[in-house]
């Protein structure tokens, strides 16, 4: 069901949750806070809203009646753009880690007050200043070409690898600051979540994800190099065309 009392341009948030009481939470207070939201009990029917929707965010629970939650959080993370925050009754460190190697932008453990995850939601669309400025979203650097539009990194040989919206947030994190350390605390701020190992092995397995499609030695990286103890620094002049 889709509650579109907003103009067009308004966010779109997806609810997913087989809880009744969880959805008309959550779409209140998002509805309040002025984005539009489209809530569904099943993943089958999530699924099929896809094909007439592109929602910007979406809310996704892990116990679903009819999927498996992590699954289509996978599913998600390589096929669209959208922010992926999890929201499950699942508490152990082991799950959460879980999620978020798997494409999801963060994790939300049940229960949960309202206003957070709207400030989390905030959070994920938050777009930096500059890229305003800036008027372009496409970024070009050693051979390479970073289409954030979408969500898109073309290699050197014009092939497409699709980025999830966390790989696009941190490469888009590396390309605002070529040839600067960025720290862990840096990344946390910039990047949202909660400090601790889980943020700290996500953060990782993005790294290792995005260094992957940029083709690196996980031995000797040239574009994304570790500074350990420090960081990373991204080695490469980058051009916002």
């Amino acid at each position: 069901m889709t509650n579109d009392p907003f103009p067009a341009d308004t966010p779109l948030i997806a609810i997913l949750d087989d809880e009744p009481e969880i959805r008309r939470l959550l779409a209140a207070a998002l509805e309040e806070a002025g984005f539009r939201t489209a809530s569904f009990a099943r993943a089958t029917e999530f699924e099929a809203s896809l094909r007439r929707m592109t929602p910007d965010a979406c809310l996704i629970d892990l116990g679903l009646p009819d999927r498996d939650g992590l699954a289509l959080v996978h599913r998600l993370a390589t096929e669209s753009g959208a922010a992926i925050i999890i929201i499950s009754a699942r508490v152990q460190v082991q799950d959460r880690v879980t999620g978020l190697e798997l494409g999801a932008d963060d994790y939300v453990t049940k229960p949960f007050d309202p206003a957070e995850v709207v400030a989390r939601i905030r959070a994920r669309l938050r777009r930096p200043a500059r890229d305003t400025a800036r008027g372009s979203q496409v970024a070009r650097f050693a051979g390479w070409t970073a289409d954030f539009d979408r969500y898109a990194l073309v290699a050197p040989d014009g092939s497409d690898t699709p980025l999830s919206h966390a790989e696009a947030e941190m490469l888009r994190m590396f390309l605002d600051s070529p040839r600067r350390l960025i720290t862990r605390a840096q990344m946390l701020e910039q990047l949202g979540g909660t400090a601790g190992d889980s943020f700290d092995r996500a953060m990782d397995v993005r790294i290792s994800r995005l260094r992957t499609k940029l083709a690196e030695d996980p031995r000797n990286p040239r574009l994304i190099k570790t500074i350990y103890g420090a960081g990373y620094i991204f080695l490469s002049e980058v051009d916002w065309a």
